[in-house]
Parts: structure tokens; sequence; C-alpha cells
């Protein structure tokens, strides 16, 4: 069990929600809103862009969404799991099996080669390695990356090191996937291709 109860309108395809959030800074003496009681909806299957000026809260709003900060006050549920309450082991369940990150700058080991980064996911949850090397794969060629599985990261273009961070946030077929300007450095060709992605 991970936390409370889920909440009875899941029935109705909400797969992600949050009340009245708000996020409040204090750098010194001054305090800043950066998020002012949002409440919103989310439904399977639904793509939903969140756009504003520089500095309103987009990315406070992923991160508090996806489990990496908390709100100040407010309440987020993933699948009626209500992950704002949750302690650091609970929620790092959470993002592991239900939340996929794009994250701005790609945050990819390069070290590992581009397969590794898409595995890396699917290890960290046990998964048996054939069945972690072939939907590695199977998502690499998806974004048409298959003839660079070998390579490391800093060998790719910021476009490819973006289509191989959007495969590895798909890897465990999470139940929301979050991006922060995910096709910013695509073609339209490749930004189809991502946006897409199963």
């Amino acid at each position: 069990m991970l936390g409370p109860k889920r909440f009875s309108a899941l029935a109705d395809g909400t797969t992600l929600r949050t009340e009245n959030l708000c996020r409040v800074y204090r750098t010194g003496r001054e305090t800043v809103k950066a998020l002012d009681d949002v409440s919103l909806r989310f439904y399977k299957g639904e793509i939903v862009s969140i756009y504003g000026a520089s500095g309103s809260g987009k990315t406070t709003l992923l991160s508090i969404l996806g489990g990496l900060d908390r709100p100040t006050s407010g309440r987020v549920f993933i699948e009626g799991i209500e992950v704002s309450s949750l302690d650091e082991r609970q929620l790092s369940a959470i993002r592991r099996r239900r939340v996929g990150f794009v994250f701005q700058n790609y945050n990819l080991v390069n070290e590992l080669t581009v397969l590794e980064n898409v595995e890396l996911p699917l290890l960290f949850d046990g998964r048996p390695q054939q069945e972690t090397e072939d939907r590695a794969t199977k998502l690499l060629e998806q974004v048409n990356l298959d003839d660079k599985t070998k390579r490391r990261p800093y060998e790719l273009s910021a476009g490819e090191q973006q289509r191989v961070a959007t495969a590895r946030a798909l890897a465990n077929e999470p139940a929301v996937v979050l991006m922060d300007e995910p096709t910013g450095n695509l073609d339209r060709e490749n930004s189809s291709a991502v946006m897409t992605l199963r």
C-alpha cells in the first residue's frame, strides 16, 4: 500500500489531479508565490500543454506533479494515490513506476550507451534482462535512433539526446509522462514521432 485509498472519481478516467496547490518560496526577506490555488484534472490518453511566460511557475508545477517537489499546501493524486502525503521511499516507488520525466537538460548518463540509458528505469524496477533490452530497443526504433544504440549521449546532437530522454521516460509505461519543453530541439518529423510514442 503506497498511501491513502484511491479516490472514487477514478472511474471517470482521471489519471492525475491537483487540489488547491500552492507553492511559496522564501529567499531572504522576499516571498515568492510560484503557484496559487491550482486545481487541475488530467485524463488518460490526454495530451496537455501548459504554457506561460518565463518564471510563471510551469517547471514548479511539473516538479510537484511528478513528486520531485512538495507543495506548500494542497494535494496531488496520481491514479488515485495522494502522492503529496507520501514519505520519500513511497514517493520514489511512485516516480519509478507511474511517472516518466523528460527534463530540459535531459539528465542522461554519459558513461552509459544510448541503449543502457533507456534500459535504466527497467533495471531499477527489476525487469528481466531480455525484456528490458527488447523494450528499450523498440522505443529507440520508434524515435529513429536504432542506429545509435551503442553511442554515448555526448556523441549525439541535442535533438537526439532529447529523443533518448523521451524513450527513457516511457520505458516503464508510466501512467503520467511529464515533459519540460519536450520538442524544443526537434524537427517536425521527430516531434511527431515523440508525441505519438507509447
